[in-house]
């Protein structure tokens, strides 16, 4: 197969092409009278094959770009944003975002961070890997992907299909205080989706793998056959009846626990008083054994970066220690409402890490003895204000610490309070695809709402 791409790769004389943008777009915004400004734009391209049934369903080459641009009149902001990055489009974008700060009202906790915490180290994190692939190579892997999942059992019946992707780009983020930087990222995936059939019953399930770079990614081969794993194993799912009883989430859905809890303790929610967790610093949420933090520095990593969307230099820090809340997710808005610091999170978590405990999968289950596995979650019946949780569950019934049948149709609930106390056990069977990096979460009892 050839191994040409269409697209020139993106490199270090993007970046030097950018920040020369972003130093006029601050000189135009100082021109028409802005008192601070912040300018971010970005340039990314890559490609992407979906393949079905061993056809090809679709390839797209593409490259896209953007730029936006914040203004602050006073304690007035305005912005806008702009796909063009000529000097007229520039001049016009800069006098929109002007005009709409001359109108904004007054905010006192607007404007740009404090500048001595903007970062001025620029470790090498390694999160620029381009891949060379050409559309031939690509559909020659998501075929080979699909081929695998559909050969993996005859119950496997038929394919909502394979892809293949890979990205690489920069952002650049500059503003008047001085700080004018940018850096190169790629990101390749890869999954599959099957469905499977037996007496009429009818399953879907898929996999995926992502990586900085291609060679950290897992083979076709493997995605196809554990996607078509997971389908066949769901085959024959059942409801249960209501009743209370331990639950476990499977690493690859238990991180969207722990976001309930970030979300619970990020600034907007906080200032709005609109969370459960009001005031929680200090307060024991998880048990003792429970340390939640950031790593943003992880070479390769999928959530890694040296400073936030601000600028805002990043450390590893403690969210969560020993079971106690010891910070909250600020950016610098929401700092200055609640009368803090920020805390580098404009934008986001970096890395969110559950520290690991000592059980694997198995051991988990075994842990658990009898109860719910949890490995899809539907729904978004979560209430932050309340703490109460209520979501539509799909996986597997447990007993003795062995998997006997799959579920499906049933509706797991409680309050976020009591589940984060009643966390029994974190394994170590931490999933990396993502930014929360988390093994499987063990609760000691939910209540379960079936037929």
């Amino acid at each position: 197969m050839p191994n040409s791409v269409t697209n020139t790769p993106i490199g270090e004389q993007d970046i030097a092409r950018l920040k020369n943008i972003a130093e006029d777009i601050l000189s135009e915004a100082k021109k028409q009278g802005a008192g601070q400004v912040e300018a971010a734009i970005s340039i990314g391209q890559g490609l992407s094959v979906n393949a079905r049934l061993g056809e090809v369903e679709t390839i797209e080459h593409h490259r896209d770009q953007g730029v936006g641009v914040t203004v602050y009149n006073g304690k007035k902001k305005g912005s806008a944003s702009s796909t063009k990055l000529d000097l007229s489009s520039i001049k016009e974008m800069v006098t929109a975002a002007c005009a709409i700060a001359h109108y904004a009202e007054d905010d006192p906790y607007s404007g740009l961070p404090e500048q001595a915490l903007l970062a001025t180290d620029f470790p090498d994190l390694s999160l620029h890997h381009p891949w060379a692939l050409s559309a031939e190579a690509a559909i020659e892997m998501a075929v080979t992907c699909e081929d695998a999942a559909r050969g993996y059992d005859e119950k496997i019946t038929n394919s909502e299909g394979a892809s293949v992707q890979t990205f690489e780009g920069t952002r650049v983020l500059a503003n008047s205080l001085g700080f004018n930087h940018g850096y190169l990222a790629s990101r390749h995936s890869m999954s599959c989706s099957v469905i499977g059939e037996i007496d009429g019953n009818m399953q879907r399930d898929y996999w995926y793998t992502v990586a900085r770079k291609a060679q950290g990614m897992d083979s076709a081969v493997s995605v196809g056959e554990k996607a078509a794993e997971r389908t066949v194993k769901r085959l024959g799912a059942r409801s249960l009846s209501t009743r209370k009883c331990p639950v476990m989430f499977a690493a690859d859905v238990s991180g969207g626990l722990i976001g309930h809890f970030i979300s619970a303790i990020r600034g907007g929610n906080l200032y709005r008083k609109s969370t459960f967790l009001l005031d929680s610093i200090g307060r024991q949420v998880f048990p003792d054994f429970i340390d939640i933090y950031e790593q943003p520095l992880l070479s390769q990593a999928m959530g890694s970066s040296s400073y936030d969307a601000e600028g805002v230099a990043t450390s590893e820090r403690h969210i969560v220690e020993a079971g106690v809340v010891k910070g909250y997710v600020l950016g610098s808005y929401s700092a200055r409402k609640l009368g803090m610091t920020t805390t580098a999170n404009a934008g986001g978590v970096h890395n969110l890490t559950v520290k690991p405990g000592d059980l694997d999968f198995v051991q988990m289950l075994k842990e658990m003895n009898t109860g719910l596995l949890v490995t899809e979650l539907i729904g978004q019946g979560v209430n932050t204000l309340t703490g109460d949780y209520s979501r539509g569950a799909a996986g597997f019934w447990v007993e003795n610490g062995i998997i006997q049948f799959a579920v499906e149709e049933v509706t797991i609930a409680g309050n976020l309070k009591d589940i984060f106390q009643a966390v029994v056990a974190v394994g170590n069977d931490v999933d990396l695809r993502g930014n929360t990096r988390t093994g499987s979460i063990l609760i000691s009892e939910m209540t379960l709402a079936g037929s």
